[in-house]
């Protein structure tokens, strides 16, 4: 089946927001086998909108628009695709009761506009929005199915997922199962020549290669009548894509390197502190944006300035003078200082050059390094990048990350007594 994303907004248009959702939307229908043919993206106007949707419903099975579906006068989605399918708008009032919930529950007044949400094209499937008002709706008419979601990413991506995706699933014939092999410090091309010969040898199930920034993933994807059968034709492609990575791949269907290292500490009742130079806080923001994070995250310090880096860490000033501020051993210092100053198991010291100026000959710009004291043992490890300094900071920080996912097993030896 073929399918056409509409994104519909002036501000996308103008550069003001950048559309994300056709990105989520887009590797979605990869997952379930359709094809995305076309996206477009057109402004807040209806006559421009009107004839962007005429075409699509020419070349498409699957219309999917995103936008639009607001209480103001210029979101016009549905009434243009009511418009141009030949259907009715109707009042969904179990619609109008959850956006009157909605405005109940965050203690304001609901404006007359609002109820404009709830009004559907007739004969739809409404589509429940648990993470704002505009409901979504999808519907079937001459032989193309219409799906609109909202514009907001928040609430986008999970409709998406949850709603659109169940929906889809019955079009697509059949059910599609992917496994994602995360994988950190090796890159998607050395991945793709380590698994070229059974990619090449593979029809169903099917691997691919995808980079992220700073690491990569495997997307391994089954085809069968049942979940439960693609599972079972997964599994052991998924254990021999792992087995063939080796200690590179940090987790299987996680969501990030912040998680794995997060659950591994939680398990083992481990605790962390982070000492931040160059990354400024990065890697505890990371850190924090997972729920339950005070659990086993005891607190950072972002000793930017060589003052705060003595005076709070103990960073030698005589080290400092020798070896200068981004050294191995200013590294191993701050993560030890950081570890004994919040009493934990692991500390983290991260220390370099993220640019864009700033670099030397000797200590170029984005030389890091990192170093992870475990109970008062360092493991330190330099670290080259390039591409700007929002790639070397988080590189910086992704790299602590899996150095203290390595190390967490040897820790919780430790506790036991090794």
């Amino acid at each position: 089946m073929k399918a056409e994303l509409i994104a519909v907004g002036t501000e996308i248009l103008l550069g003001d927001i950048v559309n994300t959702d056709a990105q989520v939307i887009s590797q979605g229908l990869s997952e379930l086998g359709i094809d995305v043919y076309y996206q477009t993206v057109v402004g807040d106007n209806p006559q421009r909108l009107e004839r962007v949707i005429r075409e699509a419903k020419e070349r498409a099975d699957i219309i999917i628009t995103t936008g639009g579906l607001g209480p103001t006068l210029d979101d016009l989605t549905k009434e243009t695709l009511a418009r141009v399918f030949g259907k009715k708008m109707a009042l969904d009032q179990e619609a109008l009761a959850r956006i009157h919930a909605f405005f109940d529950n965050i203690g304001r007044e609901m404006t007359p506009n609002n109820e404009k949400q709830a009004w559907l094209p007739e004969g739809c499937v409404p589509l429940q929005n648990d993470w704002g008002t505009a409901p979504g709706c999808a519907f079937e008419a001459d032989g193309t199915h219409v799906i609109m979601l909202p514009g907001p990413p928040r609430e986008c991506e999970p409709m998406f997922k949850h709603c659109a995706m169940p929906y889809l699933y019955k079009l697509a014939g059949g059910c599609i199962v992917s496994r994602n092999v995360r994988v950190f410090g090796l890159g998607e091309s050395a991945m793709e020549t380590i698994l070229h010969d059974m990619m090449a040898s593979m029809k169903n199930p099917t691997i691919a290669p995808y980079a992220k920034t700073s690491e990569c993933f495997a997307r391994v994807t089954a085809k069968a009548d049942t979940p439960e059968q693609a599972e079972q034709m997964l599994e052991p492609v998924v254990e021999q894509v792992v087995s063939m990575l080796g200690d590179s791949v940090y987790g299987v269907d996680v969501d990030s390197l912040e998680q794995v290292v997060g659950d591994g500490l939680r398990e083992r009742g481990m605790t962390l502190a982070v000492a931040e130079s160059c990354t400024g806080g990065l890697l505890s923001k990371r850190i924090t944006d997972l729920p339950g994070a005070s659990e086993y995250y005891k607190g950072g310090v972002c000793s930017y300035a060589n003052e705060v880096k003595v005076k709070v860490l103990g960073v030698s000033e005589q080290t400092l003078a020798e070896k200068g501020a981004v050294s191995p051993e200013v590294a191993e210092q701050m993560a030890r200082g950081v570890m004994e100053l919040m009493g934990t198991d692991f500390g983290v010291g991260i220390t370099g050059v993220a640019g864009p100026g700033g670099g030397t000959e000797e200590k170029p710009v984005g030389l890091v390094y990192i170093s992870v004291c475990l109970r008062g043992v360092c493991h330190t490890r330099e670290m080259r990048s390039s591409l700007g300094r929002d790639r070397v900071r988080n590189q910086a920080a992704s790299t602590a990350l899996d150095l203290v996912r390595r190390l967490i097993p040897e820790g919780q030896c430790d506790q036991k007594g090794r």
